[in-house]
C-alpha cells in the first residue's frame, strides 16, 4: 500500500466516533506500531485535527470533513461483490438499498472504471436461495433498530414447535443459512433461531433496551463454539439453539436487563 494510500485509510479509520488504538490502526493496515505513530504524527502535522490519550487511543475531533472519495480497481471489485451478495442474500428492500449505492458509486467514476470484465465476472447466484430465508428479513431488521419484542413460531431441526417472545438483537449470516440472534424470554438465554423455521413472526408494541445486549450474544456464540469439539458443527448453525447444555423451560424472572 502506497503511504499516501496508507495515511488515508487512518483519516477514514478515526473518523467513525470511537477511540482507535495503535495496535488496532497496526493490525488493519499490516504495519508496525511504530509506523502508525509515525503516520499519525504526520498526520497531525498537516493539520488533520486528531486528539491522542494514552491508553485510550486516538480519535478525530469533530467538524473535520473528508475530500470526495475515489476507489481503485480492487476496491470496486469489493463494492460491486458486497452488493451482489446483498441483492442475491438478503430482503428485497436490502437489496434495492446495495444496488441504489452501487449506481451512486459508479456514477461519479471516471469513464475508465465504469465497466471492467473482471468486476462484471464476481457473480453471486441466488436461484438456490428459499424464500423462506429472506422473507422475515425486512421485519426482523425494522425490530432490531426500534428494539421490539416479537413473537414467533418456531419449529426445530427435530420438529418439535413452539412460541416464543424473543428480543432481537442481530441477524447473521453463515454462508448457506441466515439466524436470528434473540434473548428468548422462555429460555433465559440467548438463542439463534434459523429464519427459514420461522413460520410466523409478530412484532409486539413492547420495548427493551438493546444496550450491550449484540456484545453479549456474539460472547456466548464464542464461547459455546470454544467449548465444541472441533469435528463438530456448531450447533447453533444447525438449529435454534447456541448452547448445548439443558435449558430450563420455565421463563426466568425479569430478563434480560441484568446480564444472563
Amino acid at each position: 500500500m502506497r503511504r499516501a494510500d496508507r495515511l488515508f485509510q487512518i483519516v477514514l479509520l478515526l473518523d467513525r466516533g470511537r477511540a482507535v488504538t495503535a495496535r488496532e490502526l497496526a493490525e488493519a493496515l499490516q504495519v508496525s506500531e511504530r509506523t502508525v505513530y509515525r503516520d499519525v504524527a504526520d498526520l497531525s502535522r498537516s493539520g488533520v485535527p486528531i486528539k491522542g490519550e494514552a491508553g485510550v487511543g486516538y480519535l478525530m475531533r469533530p467538524g473535520y470533513r473528508l475530500p470526495p472519495l475515489m476507489f481503485d480497481a480492487e476496491e470496486l471489485a469489493a463494492l460491486a461483490l458486497g452488493s451482489r451478495m446483498v441483492r442475491g442474500w438478503a430482503d428485497p428492500a436490502l437489496g434495492r438499498a446495495a444496488e441504489r449505492a452501487l449506481l451512486r458509486i459508479e456514477s461519479v467514476l471516471p469513464r475508465r472504471l465504469r465497466h471492467d470484465p473482471a468486476r462484471d465476472a464476481l457473480l453471486v447466484p441466488d436461484f438456490h436461495v428459499p424464500d423462506a430465508m429472506r422473507a422475515p428479513m425486512s421485519t426482523l431488521r425494522q425490530c432490531i433498530s426500534g428494539q421490539r419484542r416479537l413473537r414467533i413460531a418456531y419449529a426445530r431441526a427435530d420438529g418439535v414447535s413452539s412460541e416464543r417472545t424473543i428480543q432481537p438483537v442481530g441477524l447473521v449470516f453463515w454462508g448457506e443459512t441466515w439466524t436470528l440472534g434473540a434473548w428468548c424470554e422462555l429460555r433465559g438465554d440467548f438463542r439463534s433461531f434459523r429464519l427459514d423455521r420461522i413460520a410466523s413472526l409478530t412484532p409486539l408494541d413492547q420495548h427493551f433496551d438493546g444496550t450491550g445486549m449484540l456484545a453479549r450474544y456474539l460472547q456466548a456464540v464464542q464461547s459455546d463454539k470454544d467449548t465444541c469439539q472441533a469435528a463438530e458443527p456448531p450447533p447453533f448453525a444447525q438449529g435454534e439453539d447456541i448452547n448445548t447444555r439443558a435449558m430450563p423451560e420455565s421463563t426466568p424472572p425479569n430478563p434480560p436487563d441484568a446480564s444472563p
